[in-house]
């Protein structure tokens, strides 16, 4: 079934995709331009990602500094990515910072 109407990715993609390595809904878009175009897929995305573990996600929180907060932005809660409101469309996926 497909995911993103707008550039034909399906959930099989998807799931491939996070396979290999891509734990956001931003890394998803990067490695295949889904959730970029009108946004309507960007929370079925999240859905299918889900919380589960993600080895990058473990890195990243590693590399936080005790006291130092966490990562501010305008979204909030589970499933929701720093900086992108919830219910708005990325304009452009831009690949995270490692």
């Amino acid at each position: 079934m497909y995911v993103c109407s707008c550039f034909g990715i399906t959930e099989k993609q998807v799931k491939e995709h996070a396979d290999a390595g891509a734990c956001t809904p931003r890394q998803i878009a990067s490695a295949c331009k889904a959730g970029t175009d009108c946004g309507g897929c960007v929370r079925a995305i999240q859905a299918m990602l889900g919380r589960g573990a993600c080895p990058r996600r473990e890195l990243l929180d590693n590399k936080r500094m005790p006291g130092a907060g966490a990562v501010t932005g305008t979204g909030s809660g589970p499933g929701t990515e720093p900086g992108i409101a919830p219910g708005t469309a990325p304009g452009i996926a831009l690949p995270d910072a490692a």
